[in-house]
């Protein structure tokens, strides 16, 4: 299956996963279901459970078994991002070509959105499946540490308190490492988990996370310099607007290209351990390196 073909189909499986597992819209109470569809069927990339999945498949593992936990981590971000959306965060009016949550359903529904995704993400984890190497627990676990305030939540408030200040490349790349490659590196790590990988393999899916990880926040501060609002689908310049330390900011537009290479390639060297196995997600590394959006 070529790369195009397999973002596509294993990006609708994911969305009709999700369609069965949230509660629907007329639910009661309807405002917090459709809220939550708002955002989670916004035209997300799904590049989290698509990871998930593919490292599944690269450990020996099936699509089903991965599906609930490529879900959860769907989850989880969507409630990161409309956490990061509202006027006390990024203050953001628009994400994926439409209007923020908070803008169409109001603060209050819209942290309640965020907070009910971050749940649900849990529930969908207990649904699912365990293999003989590990258990419910290892993944609430591995779950809960990437969403906590050692790792996502880390990031978030780090990256406020960086408004303003010139940061360093070591504490920039904490924020990046938390607040987005942790998410990554745990999407891959659910996905092997299974599949019941070695302990050997989960260790290569950790290590290309955090590296691909790095590698995409750093070509999402290039885009945001380099791109405009309606071609991102999101407010172009935002981090420059509100004083944020950036790659381009620290190393120029060509140094922070070269440092998006850097950690892609160490992201490709984790993956030898699979062999052919890899492949795909050794296409989907060079695949992010060069998106536009």
């Amino acid at each position: 299956m070529d790369l195009q073909k397999y973002i596509k189909t294993r990006g609708a499986q994911v969305d009709r996963a999700l369609g069965r597992l949230l509660p629907k819209e007329g639910v009661r109470p309807p405002t917090i279901h459709k809220a939550m569809r708002y955002s989670m069927f916004a035209g997300g990339k799904r590049l989290r459970p698509i990871l998930c999945l593919a490292a599944a498949e690269a450990c020996e593992g099936s699509v089903a078994s991965a599906m609930p936990l490529a879900c959860s981590v769907e989850c989880i971000h969507t409630y990161s991002l409309i956490h990061d959306d509202l006027p006390c965060m990024d203050d953001d009016d628009f994400r994926r070509g439409r209007p923020t949550s908070h803008k169409v359903f109001g603060e209050g529904v819209a942290v309640l959105a965020g907070d009910a995704l971050l749940t649900v993400a849990f529930e969908m984890v207990a649904k699912s499946q365990v293999g003989r190497r590990y258990s419910h627990a290892d993944l609430v676990r591995e779950l809960a540490l990437a969403a906590g305030s050692l790792n996502l939540i880390a990031g978030q408030v780090a990256d406020l308190e960086g408004e303003g200040r010139n940061l360093g490349l070591a504490d920039l790349r904490f924020i990046h490492q938390r607040k987005t490659a942790a998410l990554i590196r745990t999407s891959l790590r659910l996905g092997g988990m299974s599949a019941n990988a070695p302990s050997g393999k989960l260790r290569a899916l950790s290590d290309f996370g955090l590296a691909l990880g790095l590698a995409f926040q750093i070509i999402d501060d290039i885009l945001d310099v380099t791109h405009t609002s309606e071609h991102l689908g999101k407010s172009a310049g935002k981090d420059v607007r509100a004083g944020k330390s950036t790659y381009p900011a620290l190393l120029g537009l060509p140094g922070a290209q070269r440092e998006a290479d850097r950690w892609t390639r160490r992201a490709l060297g984790a993956l030898e351990v699979f062999g052919k196995r890899g492949m795909m997600l050794r296409a989907i590394a060079g695949h992010l390196l060069k998106r536009t959006n």
